[in-house]
């Protein structure tokens, strides 16, 4: 019974991790050239994915409590990391505005997740920019050109 419940989490763990790269590779080819403005935009959403990917990618524990935040806390980051690459490089106010909606209720939901399975809390980063004080973590980034 265990061995075959290690062989569906491991199914499901390459699962999680084989069949996005699969749909990038795709969407890749289907997409035209990016422009060099938007390279770097693009750079840091494919490391923030293989970040995402790598950390999802768990050995089970045996507790799905713990296995289910250990998948879903780097999948949350994730979120971050590539909602702080808009916040980078994002001109559209509405977008930059769920942006950093999206890094702050990640960062909500990583603790909660953290504090529910008695693990330390993270120190994480709010925007793109280190903070300039105690209320900088809410305030939005500065409106680009």
């Amino acid at each position: 019974m265990q061995r075959a419940t290690s062989r569906r989490w491991k199914s499901l763990g390459l699962a999680l991790t084989v069949v996005p790269y699969g749909l990038l590779a795709s969407a890749q080819t289907l997409l035209p050239a990016a422009s060099s403005s938007e390279t770097p935009f693009l750079n840091e959403n494919e490391a923030a994915m293989r970040k995402m990917m790598t950390g999802m990618s768990i050995e089970p524990s045996g507790d799905v409590d713990r296995d289910f935040a250990a998948m879903m806390i780097p999948h949350h980051q994730g979120a971050i990391e590539m909602a702080q690459a808009e916040l980078r490089h994002g001109r559209n106010e509405l977008l930059r505005r769920i942006a950093q909606e999206i890094v702050v209720e990640q960062q909500q939901e990583i603790a909660a997740m953290r504090l529910a399975i008695h693990q330390p809390l993270a120190s994480s980063t709010a925007s793109p920019d280190p903070p300039s004080g105690p209320s900088a973590v809410g305030s939005p980034s500065p409106q680009k050109p």
